[in-house]
């Protein structure tokens, strides 16, 4: 298996099509601020050896709050220091903890300090929409940026982006940008950033690297009846993950997609689908099938949360994705007795309060990348789950 590559925009690297997104590495008990070392460096490792080079972490992944430093920035600064120069590091600003210019170096600083370097290859600004692109701009983000790039401490600057799609192409202007990671997947073509800010970021010559191709693993989950007629209609055969990383992988304006991964089982399937990722491969029939099967989940899907966890904390201690996802697996699997059971299971176990307990402070609203209307799909969990 040979691992391909693609271009970062300008910048003149050379990128894995396949990159390892460390948010949801493997965890002990179900806690999100353990993981289990071992296991993920496993998988670390066994990615580098087959040609996985841009690893991504940021700020609160694998934390407990937001608001404090997880631990997957210490993990990879671990983890990948026999091997630094073999790799691209991207971590992110994370813009709710930023009130002034000297957090932006501070924050810098103690990033720098846990992943163990010098330097990070690819820094972007953490979830840009129209309100946060705002507020760093008038705490001088620019200047920051422009100084960490001269002192070397970031080699490329970039930006991820959650917000409408017209607020995509401002943000993009705004900068002399090297990178952005946009959220897309056969799904999403035309929400956020979608496939017109692919577009536009290819033509402005930025690196593009695509965050949740599986949409926070629900594209890879059991496939609905209905679905799964639709793929057997293909004239070619591939698995529900296959299908949406070839999707991605077939613009040949996307750099790399982030892959999340959980399980050495992914990272090796995952391997595998990226020695065939070229662009341009999928035929018209394929693309066709790709677009009835998107059809076919638009029409079965409840709520449109990705899993990403952003949410949480919820004051009322409501595991709000966990909720969600019961939600839409009723109604995607026509299983809600056992997602009924799934639920009272999490609920007992303490590790989640029940959807009724909300009491809509909104706080999960606001740190929504989706802008879902989560106290109105609370209140309808509630009554399906409760």
């Amino acid at each position: 298996m040979n691992m391909l590559y693609r271009s970062l925009g300008r910048t003149g690297e050379k990128v894995s099509v396949l990159g390892f997104g460390c948010m949801r590495l493997p965890v002990i008990d179900e806690r999100r601020d353990h993981i289990d070392i071992p296991l993920a460096t496993q998988m670390v490792r066994y990615a580098i050896d087959h040609g996985v080079n841009y690893f991504d972490t940021a700020y609160s992944y694998h934390g407990s709050s937001l608001t404090e430093p997880g631990m997957s920035e210490t993990f990879v600064g671990d983890v990948l220091g026999g091997c630094r120069d073999k790799v691209l590091i991207a971590t992110k600003l994370p813009h709710w903890v930023v009130e002034s210019r000297q957090d932006m170096d501070s924050i810098l600083g103690g990033q720098l300090e846990r992943l163990r370097t010098d330097r990070i290859d690819c820094y972007l600004l953490h979830g840009m929409n129209q309100e946060s692109w705002a507020k760093l701009l008038g705490l001088g983000v620019l200047e920051f940026l422009e100084a960490a790039k001269a002192d070397g401490r970031i080699r490329f600057a970039g930006f991820s982006y959650h917000d409408e799609p017209q607020h995509f192409a401002p943000i993009v202007d705004g900068y002399g940008w090297d990178f952005c990671q946009i959220q897309y997947n056969y799904m999403d073509t035309e929400y956020q950033a979608g496939a017109a800010g692919l577009a536009y970021a290819g033509d402005k010559n930025l690196g593009v690297v695509v965050m949740e191709p599986l949409k926070g693993g629900r594209l890879a989950g059991r496939v609905p009846e209905p679905v799964r007629a639709l793929w057997d209609t293909s004239p070619v055969q591939r698995s529900p993950v296959e299908w949406a990383l070839q999707f991605v992988w077939n613009d040949p304006r996307v750099t790399s997609l982030l892959s999340g991964m959980s399980t050495m089982e992914q990272v090796v399937d995952n391997v595998r689908m990226a020695s065939k990722a070229e662009a341009d491969s999928l035929g018209p029939e394929e693309l066709t099938v790709i677009e009835k099967v998107r059809d076919a989940y638009r029409g079965l899907t409840v709520v449109d949360c990705t899993g990403c966890r952003y949410c949480l904390p919820c004051p009322q201690g409501i595991d709000i994705p966990s909720v969600f996802a019961a939600l839409n697996n009723a109604a995607l699997f026509d299983a809600l007795e056992l997602e009924r059971e799934s639920y009272n299971v999490e609920v007992m176990s303490g590790r989640s309060a029940r959807a009724s307990e909300c009491v809509s402070c909104g706080q999960c609203e606001d740190a929504c990348p989706q802008q879902l209307q989560v106290i109105e799909e609370m209140a309808k969990a509630s009554g399906v789950l409760d």
